[in-house]
């Protein structure tokens, strides 16, 4: 099991979940996180930390989330590593919690 970030990241991208992550998994793209499913620790500390409620167990994905398992595991090959808290996108505020997200994925 590992934890998965989910489409409502998209056009978000809060980091607070990188700032607790022990083992750096976090990788950032343009305007999505995803974590690398060969590094998580599955140590449930992104979890709650997370302001856009994106992170899940994998076990436990809300339904319509599951192709963002092979998502993380894809994009976390090719994009960089994030450990340090960024600000949030300009309008992350007003894109938390809306959905069909997904086409606006920039990779």
């Amino acid at each position: 099991m590992t934890f998965v970030v989910t489409e409502n990241c998209i056009r978000c991208k809060y980091t607070d979940c990188v700032d607790v992550c022990p083992v750096d998994c976090f990788h950032e793209g343009p305007n999505f996180l995803v974590i690398d499913p060969d590094e998580c620790i599955d140590c449930t500390l992104c979890e709650p930390e997370c302001p856009a409620h994106a992170i899940y167990s994998e076990d436990e994905l809300p339904e319509g989330q599951e192709q963002f398992i092979q998502l993380n595991a894809e994009l976390s090959k090719i994009w960089p590593t994030i450990s340090e808290v960024k600000e949030a996108l300009p309008d992350a505020d007003e894109w938390n919690g809306k959905p069909g997200k997904l086409q606006y994925l920039e990779r």
